[in-house]
């Protein structure tokens, strides 16, 4: 079924690239320009220099209107190539005395594709271009039409103008794309960042417990049932690590991007971190409302990383887990007693990237994360998050 819809949504793309495809449009537009060039109520569109008009049409003059027009199928591609083809046929239409017709003014548009176009030599092609125009302007008067240098000047700006445009959406059109690309790459960091955050939310919380149980053993070890009970309980939470690492994994495989894993409820955790030798108390305060996903994983993993620290740093201390649902806020507080690790020791032993991803995940959600440690010598993990935070 993912492979249909791959394939339809693959087909719908190249439909779009084929009908916004700018190569089809600009032939098109040659066509289209072409025939309106053979359009005489046109021809008062046309653009004319001095008082050269006065030669009858001919097949010649048919030539060089295929070669204003025609040069602007490849007027994106080759947009030099276009101004040169379409420039020289106009230059010699002006200078041979034809009469005015509507393809004259494909001139405007080789010189504003130049300017949205052209990716190389654009100063050079700027001067040739400029050349030219100060070299028909002489061949003009040369052939006897009167020096009307004001038209001559108002030609030339009008020109420059078409240019300039071209060249002021050419560097939108970077500008845009410079932009996405900074989007992409801030996205790919987020996007690596959240992958980060939960591969250790899931990994450090079980292996935390698998480590304590193990050492823990080695003091039992002339108790089988305790023995039993410790293996037990390590089995249990790397079966439960290699869930939802699976789980994390699939949604990656399927999707591209880390979706919110599919996690157990902050009660399970409670009761495997007991059944561990942790002593929790859960305290539920106010009726749980439906919570948005994100909300309800952010909960979890304040949960989570509490019991965790509590773990690691205050083995086998009483430890009390608070969660308080309010109008528009779900209140989280994970505390334990004093540790039987100095705090010195406690600060030289984290070092870990939990609480500062958990602190980025509620600060995404609008809410927000204390830590510290308590007068008693406790431990205290608290977090407000905002129920509509998700959204």
């Amino acid at each position: 079924m993912s492979g249909t819809c791959a394939s339809d949504r693959s087909r719908r793309l190249r439909k779009l690239r084929r009908l916004y495809d700018a190569t089809v449009w600009d032939r098109w537009l040659a066509v289209v320009c072409t025939g309106l060039a053979f359009v005489p109520a046109l021809s008062i569109m046309s653009v004319e220099f001095g008082d050269r008009s006065g030669r009858p049409a001919d097949a010649f003059q048919i030539v060089l209107i295929l070669a204003q027009t025609l040069p602007l199928a490849v007027r994106t591609r080759w947009p030099a190539a276009c101004l040169a083809i379409s420039g020289t046929a106009f230059v010699l239409h002006e200078t041979l005395g034809y009469p005015m017709q509507f393809g004259t003014v494909t001139v405007y548009i080789a010189l504003y594709s130049v300017g949205a176009h052209q990716e190389r030599f654009r100063r050079v092609v700027a001067a040739v271009a400029s050349a030219a125009y100060v070299a028909l302007c002489v061949a003009i008067v040369l052939l006897g039409s009167p020096p009307l240098q004001s038209d001559f000047l108002i030609f030339y700006l009008l020109f420059a103008a078409c240019w300039l445009v071209g060249a002021y959406v050419r560097g939108q059109r970077l500008q845009e794309a410079e932009r996405r690309r900074l989007a992409a790459e801030a996205a790919a960091a987020a996007e690596r960042a959240r992958i980060a955050r939960e591969l250790h939310d899931v990994v450090t919380h079980h292996v935390t417990g698998i480590v304590v149980q193990a050492d823990a053993t080695q003091f039992v070890a002339t108790s089988p049932e305790r023995v039993v009970t410790a293996l037990s309980t390590i089995g249990g939470a790397g079966r439960r690590a290699l869930a939802e690492l699976r789980a994390l994994l699939d949604v990656l495989e399927a999707t591209g991007e880390p979706a919110t894993p599919v996690v157990g409820s902050v009660r399970d955790l409670v009761e495997q971190t007991r059944s561990g030798g942790q002593p929790i108390e859960l305290v539920e305060d106010g009726d749980q409302p439906s919570l948005p996903a994100g909300v309800r994983l952010a909960v979890y993993r304040v949960v989570q990383e509490g019991l965790t620290n509590a773990v690691k740093y205050a083995e086998g201390r009483p430890t009390t887990v608070r969660i308080g649902y309010r109008d528009d806020r779900v209140e989280v507080e994970v505390t334990n007693a004093a540790a039987a690790v100095p705090v010195g020791a406690r600060s030289s032993l984290s070092g870990g990237r939990g609480l500062a991803g958990l602190r980025e995940r509620i600060g995404v959600l609008g809410g927000s994360l204390a830590v510290g440690e308590q007068p008693d010598g406790g431990f205290r993990v608290s977090a407000s998050i905002p129920v509509g935070g998700a959204e």
